[in-house]
């Protein structure tokens, strides 16, 4: 089963479109990770996951459904809830 997770993307480098990579958390946990498939994600964005791609922009509230969703299924394993964004 192939699986992307939600996390919330910090900071972006690069200018290439193809070459973009950003910072993201997930729950606290950063990596990098391409955003080659999502040239309009900007910092404060959430994105899915998968295998260190961005695959698209989602809204924070379907972050955490899919990280419940994840909870459920007892996939968390290294990464906590998304963080939530300032009102």
């Amino acid at each position: 089963m192939c699986l992307a997770v939600p996390g919330k993307l910090l900071s972006v480098s690069g200018e290439d479109p193809l070459e973009r990579t950003g910072r993201v958390s997930f729950g606290g946990v950063i990596k990098e990770v391409s955003l080659a498939c999502v040239p309009e994600a900007k910092p404060g964005d959430h994105v899915l996951v998968h295998v260190g791609m961005a695959l698209s922009v989602i809204d924070e509230a379907e972050a955490r459904q899919i990280f419940e969703y994840l909870r459920q299924m007892d996939q968390l394993e290294e990464v906590g809830p998304p963080e939530r964004s300032p009102p």
